[in-house]
């Protein structure tokens, strides 16, 4: 129902000011159909794994040096271009109606390329940081795509506990990993048995993505898997 009534809200908004593609600037939506079709997809070769873009092989070093307790990490964008400009505006600038058509690309690839899963959760946020914010974006993914696609939403049981600094600043991938380490808890008994669709926008390393799986299969979750919108190259 929050869902649907944003939406309304955000239509009545585009009635009163007509939005704009973010890349052409033609008017009636925020990403055209005609750039739509040349946003850049995540091609082949990626880890198996972790979702990071490979030459040749079919594991990564990182892959081979670290234990993932994430079952496996997609991404359907590079991040770059028009696909960076949108979720910069939607993260940053309070764009918050590029929720549905950000979603609405994922749950295409999703619905091509079905994960064995039965419930969404998104990464959450500080509650510091939420403050801040206003919003979490990665949950308004989560909350637009799972009526896409038809799955139950779980808010509020996956929980950051630690209010470490933006994964953005730390410089490597073990870095990242240990930036997060202990950061999330899972503090009910509802992911006992579940396969997750863990939903956030953008992966640099997957170190986020496998500390909310740690949480998650601590707290009796099957299975894990990462989906996000873009993938830092």
């Amino acid at each position: 129902m929050g869902a649907q009534l944003g939406r309304l809200r955000d239509g009545l908004v585009d009635f009163l000011f007509p939005v704009h593609c973010l890349a052409c600037g033609s008017e009636g939506s925020y990403i055209c159909r005609s750039c739509r079709r040349t946003l850049p997809r995540l091609l082949p070769p990626v880890c198996l794994k972790c979702g990071r873009p490979l030459i040749r092989d079919d594991r990564c070093s990182v892959c081979a040096r670290w234990k993932l307790e994430i079952d496996g990490i997609r991404s359907v964008f590079v991040f770059q271009g028009l696909v960076r400009r949108a979720v910069h505006q939607f993260k940053y600038n309070n764009l918050r109606a590029l929720a549905f058509p950000l979603a609405d690309l994922v749950a295409g690839d999703l619905k091509a390329r079905p994960l064995p899963v039965d419930v969404v959760v998104a990464v959450p946020l500080h509650r510091r940081r939420l403050r801040g914010r206003g919003y979490n974006q990665s949950a308004l993914l989560a909350r637009e795509l799972s009526q896409m696609v038809g799955l139950p939403l779980v808010e509020g049981s996956l929980v950051r506990v630690k209010d470490s600094p933006a994964q953005v600043k730390a410089a490597g991938a073990d870095e990242r990993r240990e930036n997060v380490r202990g950061a999330f808890s899972c503090r009910d008994g509802q992911m006992s048995g579940r396969h997750v669709l863990l939903i956030d926008d953008v992966c640099t390393t997957g170190a986020t993505l496998d500390a909310c799986a740690m949480a998650l299969k601590a707290a009796g979750a099957s299975s894990v898997w990462g989906l996000t919108l873009a993938r830092e190259a």
